[in-house]
């Protein structure tokens, strides 16, 4: 890469300064469906079907605070809504 005079994007190797948000929320599913839920998981499929239900909360329910206690699936549509309403003349 040196050789082309591109600079890599991202931090040292192998720490997680550059990818705080990730472990952040690798963190949250853990404790949060792994170790809160402990179901007695019969196989991967069980630990697959919590892991999407997780996730869609996650981006579509879950209120944020800093994004005035919406959740960020309506965060971003509300976003995009005004977006597209900046384009129409009045």
């Amino acid at each position: 890469m040196s050789d082309s005079g591109i600079i890599a994007s991202v931090g040292t190797t192998g720490d997680s300064y550059d990818n705080a948000l990730a472990e952040t929320v690798n963190g949250l599913y853990e404790s949060e469906v792994i170790y809160y839920l402990k179901q007695n998981w019969t196989g991967v499929n069980d630990i697959e079907l919590a892991t999407l239900e997780w996730v869609d909360w996650f981006n579509k329910t879950r209120l944020h605070s800093t994004i005035g206690y919406v959740s960020p699936f309506e965060f971003e549509k509300r976003y995009y809504d005004n977006l597209s309403l900046l384009g129409i003349a009045a």
